[in-house]
């Protein structure tokens, strides 16, 4: 039996008159006001406008008109994104009071097709941790244990989703802030390929690292967002031209090759996470898919360039903050921004030769490989007490402690990555597994994603706070 709550089966029922548009975003709302509280996901709800924009698509429906494939679905967006005059506070104080002058094309896109946008969620301050926290909302935390983190920084789009507030959340990827809160919390993210979903919010149109992408509960979910909001437009130079990336939901990789690799070379990984990734190696296989074993030839030097990125890109737009608004930071962004003033361009430039090296490395891989498979955390869900910095120091024996498995992925931004639950930890917490694609294949992520989904390994376990 299908589940009643993913966004196509809203949308079908919505569409077939079995419920309405108005029932479906009520039903959301309801669940928000009760688990809210516990779980600080939402920094905004929009009430009035969310059941009036479902009014308008049952009247629609009533009218026989074509609605679209979302019809009705309830969608979350990412305190991070603008939405044309409503509060857009990025998790600083500095916007506290900051209201959105536009609403960005994805956003167009799913309203297009029938979702209505039903409220913000949490992020941490201009999205620059793996800790959902800032000192205008709080701290967000995770349905599975309320002492434990969400991730960061789409960790309100992970928590609202996991627990069933909506079947859907827009999340910002520019270091793994999808694919961190979707292994936290037990869902599903999808980091596209570069372009796939124009970026259109960040104020530079030539970033390379930047992603939007879905947090769902299923993978066929996550494939219905991405089909409504792809596609090209020229306000994002970079934006991909559109192709077709059918969903195959028998998941079938009978005679596909894929690559494992626990530890992508320098990762300190749990012994929890790696028997999960061997478990989902050995599904695969089972499932008909060749899954090898394989050496990474990666390093630290990677997380070294990934924060020296991050610094700089957060300086350039808002360092001048610093001079003007330092009480109203973040101390960990004040020290991020003053980090960065210190980095010199030819330092900054060289990680284009690191960059380099890793992209040639992925494509050995793909040259006998259909897809990657790793860790998208080396750890279940941390305290929410902690922080990034608690996860950085290198091993005696040279691996890198770090929570955080996806940000190399973003350094071969073209490479799409899935994010799919694969097993559970002590807690019992969830583990997240990542399949890496060839440029622009996001359809046989989804597919081999899909494989996993279907075998079950979360043990029909669900969060703690789980709204029916």
């Amino acid at each position: 039996m299908s589940d009643p709550t993913t966004a196509k089966s809203i949308a079908s029922a919505v569409r077939n008159r079995e419920t309405s548009a108005a029932e479906a975003v009520a039903t959301s709302l309801e669940r928000i006001r009760r688990t809210n509280g516990a779980l600080n996901a939402f920094c905004d709800l929009y009430e009035e406008d969310a059941l009036a924009a479902a009014r308008r698509i049952d009247s629609r429906i009533a009218d026989e008109e074509d609605v679209g494939p979302l019809a009705g679905v309830p969608v979350a967006v990412k305190d991070f994104t603008p939405l044309k005059g409503k509060r857009t506070t990025y998790g600083s104080l500095v916007y506290k009071d900051n209201i959105g002058a536009f609403d960005p094309i994805y956003v167009q896109r799913l309203k297009a097709a029938g979702a209505i946008v039903i409220g913000k969620t949490n992020t941490p301050e201009f999205a620059h941790d793996g800790f959902c926290h800032n000192r205008v909302f709080g701290t967000t935390v995770n349905p599975w244990d309320t002492t434990r983190t969400s991730g960061g920084s789409s960790g309100g789009a992970g928590a609202a989703v996991a627990a069933n507030m909506v079947p859907l959340a827009e999340g910002t990827d520019m270091g793994g802030s999808i694919r961190i809160p979707a292994s936290y919390c037990g869902c599903v993210g999808l980091k596209p390929s570069l372009g796939r979903i124009p970026m259109d919010i960040l104020k530079s149109v030539h970033d390379t690292l930047s992603h939007f992408g879905p947090l769902a509960r299923t993978v066929e979910d996550a494939w219905l967002f991405l089909d409504a909001t792809k596609g090209p437009d020229e306000r994002d130079p970079m934006s991909l031209p559109e192709q077709a990336i059918p969903f195959d939901m028998e998941g079938d990789v009978s005679g596909l090759r894929i690559a494992l690799s626990v530890d992508l070379g320098y990762f300190a990984v749990d012994d929890a996470v790696a028997k999960a990734m061997q478990t989902t190696a050995d599904v695969l296989r089972a499932a008909g898919a060749t899954v090898t074993p394989i050496d990474m030839p990666w390093d630290g030097s990677i997380a070294e360039a990934s924060q020296m990125s991050w610094r700089v890109y957060l300086a350039a737009f808002e360092g001048d903050l610093l001079k003007t608004k330092r009480d109203l930071l973040d101390p960990e962004v004040a020290d991020c921004l003053e980090a960065a003033f210190k980095i010199d361009g030819p330092t900054y430039k060289r990680i284009e030769v690191l960059r380099r090296k890793m992209w040639l490395d992925l494509v050995s891989v793909f040259e006998c490989h259909d897809a990657l498979l790793c860790p998208t955390t080396s750890v279940t869900a941390p305290l929410a007490s902690l922080r990034d910095k608690d996860f950085k120091p290198v091993r005696v024996d040279g691996k890198l402690a770090s929570a955080e498995m996806a940000y190399p992925f973003n350094f071969t931004p073209h490479c799409p990555v899935l994010s799919i639950p694969c097993g559970v930890g002590p807690g019992p917490l969830p583990i997240g597994a990542q399949i890496v694609g060839r440029r622009f294949d996001e359809a046989m992520v989804l597919k081999i994603g899909r494989a996993v989904e279907k075998c079950g390994l979360m043990g029909g376990l669900r969060p703690r706070i789980f709204t029916e």
